[in-house]
């Protein structure tokens, strides 16, 4: 029997390397610190809101753009955290996961032919989402080993079918967080333009050394021309869920809803109740960046045993390491060979990296409970 024949839309698209590090690690019995996902407890707070959500019916159905209690707490919290003002009855939709709000912020705006600027390494999802609907991704990578963006090589990227440009802080892989100055220069080139902003803000809870979170919420100029995009996995330790939400204004915000009530139409209710009830207590998100940056100097610590070298962390759940002193071998055949010869499995930087760029460098993921970074460090000095 034939099968149909299918033109793919993503023909240069294969397994992830996290599906094929997370095999490699099963197969070797390997600590994975290369997915992004913690290994200890959710907050059982959180557990016993849903739980009781659910025991006391609510498994039905619930409003396309999300629980109303928990727009209405999304837009409190943005309030006092960013002192933006948002409308949680036009400006907010609950998604499943924040990756599925950027693609359909994506789907939202693009034609094709649109360009969007995508800055590399960028976390794997953007540049098939840009594809898929048509476009093209305009690269701009980031500077080695600062991961800065280089904002006068963007203005000579900027065309007139510039549609969009995408942003992620704290930023995944590499752990850079964008200052005042980057917002500041963002803002003033798409100024008097019809460039839509995506911003990626799943760690927004996850900032290191003092630093700010400096979300595109707190620049109204901004605001006015960005989808936001956030996660509840991130927050709460729950990346299972894949809960998430989108930000944007209010033209913006009706348009990405025409596209989300086609796809998944509505989003896990009891799961909503719990995370409603869950944001009464801001305590639960404002203790976050302290808590996850102990594990971040932990893993630090440990890693002093080992010749590989920390580059700047001040966000999220990873730290990227450079071997290049040390090694020659690329880095997807080192990252391989540790998750085959000492069982701690991590990835290769350059996977981010639509030319494959190898600089030597690989991304550990630190949010796992402190025995196992010990154990996995422990492997990692029989290395060497």
């Amino acid at each position: 029997m034939e099968h149909p024949v299918i033109h793919s839309k993503l023909p240069e698209v294969g397994t992830t390397i996290f599906t094929v590090m997370s095999q490699l690690a099963l197969q070797h019995n390997a600590i994975n610190l290369g997915q992004g996902f913690p290994d200890f407890n959710m907050n059982e707070r959180l557990i016993q809101h849903v739980h009781e959500a659910m025991l006391t019916g609510q498994n039905q159905y619930t409003h396309m753009n999300g629980l109303p209690l928990l727009r209405e707490r999304i837009a409190n919290k943005v309030n006092q955290l960013y002192n933006a003002t948002i409308n949680p009855d036009t400006q907010i939709t609950v998604t499943p996961g924040a990756t599925y709000a950027i693609y359909t912020a994506f789907t939202t705006i693009l034609q094709p032919g649109d360009e969007v600027i995508v800055f590399e390494p960028a976390y794997d999802s953007y540049i098939p989402n840009i594809i898929v609907n048509g476009a093209k991704p305009v690269i701009i990578p980031l500077q080695f080993p600062s991961y800065a963006i280089d904002w006068e090589e963007v203005k000579k990227k900027i065309t007139a079918k510039t549609k969009a440009i995408i942003i992620n802080s704290p930023h995944n892989p590499t752990g850079t967080v964008l200052s005042n100055n980057d917002l500041l220069q963002l803002q003033s080139i798409v100024n008097n333009t019809n460039i839509v902003v995506i911003s990626d803000e799943v760690y927004e809870h996850l900032v290191y050394d003092g630093l700010q979170h400096e979300s595109v919420l707190k620049y109204p100029e901004l605001m006015q021309r960005s989808f936001v995009c956030f996660s509840f996995g991130k927050t709460y330790s729950c990346t299972g869920w894949k809960m998430g939400y989108c930000i944007a204004p209010e033209g913006l915000m009706s348009e990405f809803r025409k596209i989300h009530q086609y796809n998944a139409f509505s989003t896990n209710t009891p799961m909503q109740a719990g995370l409603a009830m869950m944001l009464e207590d801001a305590t639960a998100y404002l203790s976050l960046s302290n808590s996850m940056q102990q594990k971040r100097d932990y893993l630090l610590l440990l890693m002093q045993a080992t010749p590989f070298e920390p580059l700047a962390c001040h966000g999220s759940f990873f730290q990227c390491y450079s071997y290049q002193h040390f090694s020659d071998e690329n880095d997807a055949e080192l990252a391989i060979r540790l998750t085959r010869e000492v069982g701690v499995a991590t990835i290769p930087a350059s996977v981010f990296y639509t030319n494959h760029t190898d600089n030597k460098v690989l991304r550990f993921c630190f949010a796992k409970k402190e025995a196992t970074l010990a154990e996995a460090a422990a492997r990692l000095k029989q290395l060497f």
